[in-house]
């Protein structure tokens, strides 16, 4: 009775879904009045930004050295540097900068299977601050305060990719006063800083672009979700891995017909999005995943399963609108969840998710588009200005202490 009252539900909601996706015109909403307004702010003249020429072998070097750094999820340290190039917010007069910009590719050091190792990533940094503090007055006048830094690692600046040892670091002590732009988003987390701006992972845009299907197709897939469930030895008893959500979300649901959930990643995983009407964005080693950034592009409404997740321009996306958030206890649950969602809230979240302004957010597209990922990074800087005057240090003064951290991150580089 109860998988018949399931199937009911979902051809009550594929009935709807197909009346969304029939007309090529997809209906689109707009949240007025809210913070989906923020997504079409033009950064141009509110704000300047001066960046800093440093040597190739901070960024461009690198990049030349493992080209593999422009497809992977940290990807958007390179694209904002080059976006910013030929930025009209880019300013040659540092003397009427608001912001600095410390080009430096801390994640594009891979190994051979294309993961990001951080462990040089402290020294480049220092390397790089002790550079531009000694060439230019700038830094010293704020000790960064009005300096930002793109540092998109799992853990951000606090540069290890596991958990306990990236607390055990901290932030990079010289980045305490910086704004940092991070793709990690964890509440009361040491490696999150109060102040930073969360942005989405890096997706290739003009991937997704060559897997779009036609509009009207309609969304046969009630729940889809490819990824892993247990550690990364699919060991069940090997460990905690997603704190036990994914896990969960395998036990209670592989066998629901309404859920199509498998470990396997197929040639077809774009398409499959673009047919499901809930695509599944569980925590894993960190809160959030490209997931996050292929639901919304999509259409797929995004069921946000991490309990203390901060996600991307959360000023801006008005992600109770278009997601479903669910705790992570509450995942035995998930069926009876969604299938009591009611179909016009459904259609609404679909609306919204077709309004081209939410897709672009979170995308870095080549070349950059009107109030894409870019501009929602400026839009965040410039709504933190005026800076204060209290940023401003007295003559002399120093807040930052050069010397703290492990031993190791004191090394040149």
């Amino acid at each position: 009775m109860r998988t018949c009252m399931w199937v009911l539900a979902l051809l009550l909601v594929f009935g709807f879904a197909w009346e969304v996706g029939a007309d090529q015109n997809v209906p689109t909403e707009r949240i007025s009045g809210s913070a989906g307004d923020v997504l079409e702010d033009d950064p141009t003249g509110r704000l300047k930004v001066y960046v800093y020429e440093l040597p190739n072998k901070y960024n461009k070097k690198i990049l030349q050295k493992d080209p593999r750094c422009l497809n992977h999820m940290f990807a958007a340290e390179i694209f904002m540097h080059r976006f910013l190039l030929s930025s009209p917010v880019r300013t040659f007069n540092p003397e009427e900068a608001d912001w600095f910009y410390t080009p430096i590719y801390t994640t594009c050091d891979l190994t051979p299977t294309g993961l990001p190792l951080p462990f040089k990533s402290p020294r480049m940094m220092r390397s790089a601050i002790q550079l531009i503090s000694t060439n230019w007055p700038y830094w010293n006048r704020t000790e960064g305060a009005d300096h930002f830094f793109v540092v998109p690692h799992d853990f951000g600046a606090c540069f290890h990719y596991q958990e306990e040892k990236a607390i055990e670091r901290g932030i990079l002590p010289l980045l305490q006063r910086a704004t940092l732009v991070q793709t990690f988003g964890q509440r009361n987390h040491v490696c999150l800083k109060e102040g930073s701006i969360t942005i989405p992972p890096y997706a290739p845009p003009q991937k997704m672009q060559a897997h779009l299907i036609p509009q009207e197709t309609p969304r046969s897939i009630f729940v889809y979700f490819r990824g892993l469930f247990y550690d990364i030895n699919n060991d069940p008893e090997g460990g905690y891995y997603a704190r036990g959500a994914r896990a969960a979300v395998w036990e209670n649901f592989k066998n629901n017909p309404l859920f199509d959930i498998s470990t396997d990643h197929p040639t077809t995983y774009y398409e499959d999005m673009q047919r499901s009407i809930f695509c599944l964005c569980p925590l894993g080693w960190a809160p959030w995943s490209p997931r996050l950034v292929e639901a919304v592009v999509f259409g797929c409404i995004p069921v946000i399963i991490a309990d203390d997740i901060v996600l991307p321009f959360a000023d801006a996306i008005p992600w109770e609108e278009i997601g479903v958030f669910l705790a992570e206890e509450n995942v035995p649950n998930l069926d009876t969840i969604l299938t009591s969602i009611p179909p016009e809230v459904i259609l609404r979240k679909q609306r919204l998710l077709a309004n081209p302004s939410m897709k672009w957010a979170m995308m870095f597209p080549q070349p950059a588009q009107p109030g894409d990922a870019f501009h929602q990074i400026l839009n965040g800087l410039a709504r933190k200005l005026p800076h204060a005057q209290s940023v401003y240090l007295k003559g002399g003064q120093k807040i930052l202490n050069w010397t703290a951290g492990p031993v190791g991150d004191l090394k040149p580089w």
